[in-house]
């Protein structure tokens, strides 16, 4: 993950050109005396899967530098392992499972390759259909991380609860919310919508940032060490979650309960692809009444922005086989097919905007039609801040909402103070 400088991979980069294209006089070397490439992957059961395939059919070539992966080691979180290992000097060559914060980080401290001076860079990204994608993922004027996923942060509805309420389509602007949640209210049958995600300052991603996303059309909310919330899109979005939680439309807390959309608690929940597993296995009823909706907006919007749960695959600056592991790389993600794959096997969707028109997923989607609703959201879906600043930022918004729907504080003094906390702590 260290962005370093190239002196060290033109050598490795002959080497490799060399191997590849060597004469019959010239055999490479047997595989197992070549020095591995060492990567580490996301220790979830199925990404290891995934991973396992492509090393296996990466290494079954002889020409190839062989790769060995293990699961990023045990700790608090994934990215206190990697700093325990640039600590130690035991980082791998590569490694997934990086979000842009914590490669904002990296990108501070020099420990992050720039894959954008790799050969072959821009071909890579056109051929994954990324241009759109990688803007984004810009930091400094690098491009440190090669996105794997996103996840698109979109509302699951209850179409049969829905239809209780004599809405056939699920709500897109604030006002049918409202409408939705008086009907919802004046019954007594539950809440409207879980609204926020929780209390920790990650769950940011899953309610205000999205719903700024949505209503701003997609402008960042950090930009030049500023905080770019406090305006009107900001207020809509801040008046908007005040008056469902003070009209006793939400709760703050759902966590000590059951799932409140499958108890039918709630009508409405942002949720990711990944509950889509889990409803399969836990709910499979259930699942067949959910229908994917947009964020909501003050106007509505058919597919307006929203955040993407993403992370993706960096390059160490120290690595001494940048050249190899990046025609590893080049290799898994260059076909579309190993995509498919990530797809079948994974269940979320690649950072790919051919999604829907690319013949090769047509049957994958055919059959998983709610996976086809979320993967339609992957070009809106933006990525996270780029600022190392992260955590302190989204614990400072979470303190702007509690104070608007704790408090009942008025909500531009609210973002005012908010903004101008996180100006302090984004001061350089």
């Amino acid at each position: 993950m260290k962005r370093a400088t190239f002196a060290t991979w033109t050598a490795s980069l002959l080497l490799s050109v060399c191997l590849t294209g060597c004469g019959p006089d010239e055999q490479p070397a047997d595989t197992a005396a070549k020095t591995p490439i060492k990567l580490w992957v996301t220790p979830v059961e199925n990404e290891e899967a995934f991973w396992k395939k492509m090393v296996t059919e990466w290494n079954n070539d002889p020409t190839h530098t062989p790769v060995e992966f293990t699961p990023i080691p045990v700790a608090s979180s994934s990215e206190e392992a990697i700093m325990n290992a640039i600590a130690s000097g035991t980082e791998p060559d590569i490694t997934s499972n990086i979000f842009i914060g914590f490669a904002s980080q990296l990108n501070e401290i020099n420990q992050l390759e720039d894959l954008s001076k790799m050969p072959g860079f821009a071909d890579l990204i056109k051929q994954r259909q990324m241009n759109d994608v990688m803007p984004a993922w810009e930091i400094n004027g690098q491009q440190n991380v090669l996105p794997i996923y996103i996840n698109p942060t979109v509302w699951w509805w209850r179409t049969d609860l829905l239809k209780q309420y004599g809405f056939d389509q699920v709500p897109r602007r604030y006002d049918e919310l409202y409408r939705l949640a008086e009907a919802r209210h004046a019954d007594n049958n539950g809440y409207v919508m879980q609204l926020t995600a929780g209390k920790n300052w990650w769950e940011r991603w899953y309610d205000f940032i999205p719903l700024l996303y949505a209503q701003n059309g997609g402008k960042p909310y950090i930009a030049d060490n500023q905080a770019q919330f406090n305006n009107a899109d900001g207020q809509a979005v801040l008046t908007f979650m005040g008056k469902v939680f003070n009209s006793n439309w939400s709760s703050y807390d759902f966590t000590s309960a059951e799932d409140p959309l499958a108890t039918g608690q709630v009508l409405a929940s942002a949720r990711g692809p990944w509950d889509i597993a889990r409803y399969r296995k836990q709910f499979p009823e259930i699942l067949k009444q959910i229908q994917i909706g947009p964020m909501l907006t003050q106007n509505g919007s058919e597919k307006p922005y929203t955040f993407g749960d993403s992370k993706g695959v960096a390059m160490f600056s120290t690595s001494k086989h940048k050249a190899e592991a990046w025609a590893f790389l080049q290799w898994v993600f260059g076909k579309a097919e190993h995509d498919l794959l990530w797809l079948e096997m994974v269940g979320m969707p690649p950072a790919r905007a051919d999604l829907l028109t690319n013949p090769l997923f047509v049957g994958y989607f055919a059959n998983n039609p709610l996976e086809k609703q979320i993967a339609s959201y992957v070009n809106v879906a933006l990525p996270a801040a780029a600022t190392t600043k992260t955590s302190d930022i989204q614990r400072s918004m979470t303190q702007m909402i509690e104070r608007v729907i704790f408090r009942n504080d008025d909500p531009s003094a609210a973002l005012s103070d908010s903004a101008q906390e996180i100006n302090g702590i984004l001061k350089p």
